[in-house]
């Protein structure tokens, strides 16, 4: 038996960009409806998202059956909190609010099994394929194919993020606009010049070290991203795309009924008209 590759990693090594959407909601139907879209991975959340661990896992096998990575955003936590979404079958992390090399490093040491880190060796899971397949494979595939992402998203953190972006072990970085839109006093404003100026700095550091760059959306030009080196592209989340279609459903209504004849109309104001 041949473990999966991520396709994330195979379209960067082609030189090609890969797409991902945020899903919030925990239905994996919402997953398998992502792949069968056509995305290339899901960024599944646990740092803000009530799920548990077998929805969790239900929606990792769901990506799985249309070849879709999926990453997961752990919530910051101990060893067990890393490792579990990895042994679920999740094609990899997203590390958030890292703050230094020496952080980075314990994080690559929990996630990657020796000679790049120091992971417990289990293999009984849905990411070993149940000791079904040689350990050395296992072992293989893990340390290659399976993608760590840490996200910087303070002042703290950028001042780190060329040492940070120095520790090997690792794959790309994450730059959370949002979070450091906040730090400095400016919430929301994902334009800023500070933020623009943080975000190509960790585009140079991750440059430098050979990791990829993954933007949070499309909140500046495209062309823009990709000259400051972004290859992974995450083009919104579920519940931003049912909010537009809700709100795009009752405007349509709305529209409808001041078309009617006179007297047609409701007689009361209702919430959509």
């Amino acid at each position: 038996m041949k473990l999966r590759s991520s396709r994330v990693l195979r379209l960067l090594r082609e030189n090609r960009f890969a797409a991902t959407m945020k899903l919030n909601l925990t239905d994996p139907r919402v997953a398998e409806m992502a792949g069968i879209a056509g995305f290339d991975a899901l960024w599944l959340c646990q740092e803000h998202v009530p799920g548990d661990w077998t929805t969790l896992e239900h929606t990792i096998r769901a990506a799985r059956l249309h070849d879709m990575d999926t990453l997961v955003r752990v919530a910051k936590g101990s060893y067990s909190d890393y490792i579990r979404p990895l042994e679920a079958g999740a094609t990899g992390l997203i590390v958030p609010h890292i703050e230094s090399a020496a952080e980075a490093r314990k994080i690559v040491e929990w996630t990657r099994f020796h000679p790049m880190g120091k992971r417990a060796l289990d293999g009984g899971n849905t990411d070993g394929a149940y000791c079904v397949v040689p350990v050395e494979d296992y072992i293989h595939n893990s340390n290659t194919e399976k993608v760590i992402v840490f996200q910087i998203e303070s002042p703290e953190a950028l001042e780190q993020v060329e040492a940070i972006a120095a520790v090997p072990g690792f794959d790309g970085f994450l730059f959370g606009p949002g979070d450091f839109s906040h730090r400095i006093g400016q919430a929301g404003n994902l334009t800023h010049e500070a933020v623009a100026a943080a975000r190509q700095r960790v585009g140079r550091a991750a440059r430098v070290h050979g990791k990829f760059m993954m933007t949070s959306g499309l909140y500046v030009p495209f062309e823009q991203l990709v000259a400051e080196g972004h290859t992974v592209f995450n083009l919104g989340s579920d519940v931003g795309g049912l909010n537009t279609w809700f709100q795009q459903r009752l405007e349509l209504l709305a529209g409808q009924v001041k078309t009617l004849p006179p007297g047609a109309a409701p007689k009361n104001q209702s919430p959509y008209a």
